[in-house]
Parts: structure tokens; sequence; C-alpha cells
């Protein structure tokens, strides 16, 4: 019903501890041959933003979202909403904790295969 909207919280964290990083980053500077890790966040955020909205298009074809107040039809009575935020906690908490996982699985994989064939990232 609404567990994308746990990704929303998510994304918004993202982006936050991103424009900290680049600030870091700005001051600091980034290794030859490393890539830095706001581009890797930048594509955590890419995952997040693609995990939305396909599940956004998904509950909206299953009526779950709907164009007027309150937007999500679970909402109408309080046993719906009840069962909403249990969903939210759950599924939307699997989601929360599985993206990144994905993402650092290949975030590591990028840094292995950068650094055995000794490419330059920008």
């Amino acid at each position: 019903m609404a567990c994308f909207t746990a990704a929303i919280a998510e994304l918004a964290v993202v982006a936050v501890i991103k424009k900290r990083v680049e600030k870091k980053e700005k001051l600091m500077g980034v290794k030859e041959g490393k890539i830095a890790l706001s581009v890797k966040l930048s594509w955590l955020m890419n995952l997040l933003w693609g995990g939305i909205f396909l599940l956004a298009i998904e509950h909206i074809w299953h009526g779950e979202i709907v164009p007027w107040f309150p937007f999500l039809t679970a909402m109408q009575n309080p046993q719906d909403t009840k069962m909403m935020l249990e969903e939210i906690l759950t599924i939307g908490g699997c989601i929360d904790l599985f993206i990144p996982f994905v993402w650092f699985i290949a975030c590591v994989f990028i840094d292995k295969m950068t650094f055995h064939k000794g490419l330059k990232c920008a």
C-alpha cells in the first residue's frame, strides 16, 4: 500500500549524506584511481529512485494510490491504516535493507575490478 514511502525517507537521508560527502571531497580531494564516494552515493540514489518509481506505478495500477485526498486508499479507515503502517515497517524496511546491500556488493565488486585492472577513474 505504501511500502515505497520507507524508501523515500531513506532517499532523503542518503541525499543529505551525499551533500556532506561532496563538501568533504571538495576540501580533501579524491585519491587517484578511486571512485569518489559521492559518485557511489549517487548510484544508490538512482537505485532508490528506480525502486520508488516502480513501486508507485504498481500501487497506482492496483488502485492503492488515487489522485484525490487522502491519496492512499488505506488511509480511509483506521483498520486499513494499521495494516498500511505494518506494511511500511515490514516490506518497506526490507526494501530499505536490500537496496543498500545490493549497492554495497556492487561497489565492492567495482572497486576490486578497478584495483586489479589498474583503471583510472575520474
